[in-house]
């Protein structure tokens, strides 16, 4: 369950912890006209970057350009924590990384293992990003629509809302 102290105190290293916890995202190129697709995340808090491994002839890559920006969406494994995050975007085909991340999973997707030639990375370099934990709690929820539909003063309390930025 999302929690709503880490959520006012802490929000970017929950950020983290909710990206090491799911199997994957939906990315998508700013100004592009095609569709956000489903990416597994391999986060570096270290340097505010999300991996992604993809391979050289995907519509991803081939639309890259130069200061390309993306968004890249959350909705954590509970259903109770969601974020939206933006930063430039880029291919590098990082050795080290590709070490680092590479597991069994990875490696069904590319025939020739960590030599196949299609393989590469996309970076995600984070600027800022909005984050929301709510309550997975029904009874908290109905409760706190029933407090706010009796009074007109009221919105319901169920979670919380952070904008976040990354040095």
């Amino acid at each position: 369950m999302a929690s709503f102290s880490e959520a006012r105190e802490t929000p970017v290293n929950q950020l983290w912890e909710e990206i090491d916890d799911i199997h994957a995202g939906m990315l998508g190129l700013q100004g592009e006209a095609m569709h956000m697709q489903p990416m597994a995340p391999f986060a570096d808090p270290k340097t505010n970057t999300i991996w992604f491994f993809t391979k050289t002839d995907s519509e991803l890559v081939q639309k890259l350009r130069p200061g390309s920006r993306a968004h890249f969406c959350v909705v954590g494994k509970d259903h109770d924590y969601h974020a939206c995050l933006a930063g430039s975007l880029a291919e590098r085909k990082d050795a080290a990384k590709i070490d680092e991340y590479w597991n069994s999973i990875v490696e069904a997707w590319y025939e020739g293992g960590k030599s196949d030639p299609k393989l590469t990375l996309v970076a995600l370099h984070l600027d800022d990003g909005e984050i929301w934990a709510s309550t997975g709690n029904p009874l908290k929820f109905g409760w706190e629509i029933a407090k706010a539909n009796m009074n007109d003063e009221k919105t319901p309390d169920v979670g919380v809302h952070r904008h976040v930025s990354f040095a």
